[in-house]
């Protein structure tokens, strides 16, 4: 298992297009891709649980992955992360 944490520079946060770039990135991946925040989590590759977080700008997100190609997954989503988010 790898995870990290990001915190949001969107200034609207994680809201409907960012959201599905996200859910189309995570379905790149074999492994599982689970975001945390605000006391929730909710699986990257399902949209309404990752629009359901409600992140706003400035606020850590935890990104926790686990699988077989968690290695790949880790590099691709913190780029996506820090381009996107």
């Amino acid at each position: 298992m790898k995870s990290f944490n990001y915190i949001i520079t969107d200034e609207i946060g994680i809201h409907a297009r960012p959201a599905g770039l996200l859910v189309k990135e995570a379905k790149k991946y074999t492994s599982k891709i689970v975001l945390s925040a605000n006391g929730k989590k909710a699986e990257a590759t399902k949209l309404m649980a990752v629009m359901g977080l409600g992140v706003k700008n400035g606020q850590e997100v935890e990104i926790i992955i686990e699988g077989g190609d968690e290695d790949f997954a880790f590099e691709g989503m913190k780029l996506f992360m820090e381009q996107n988010l």
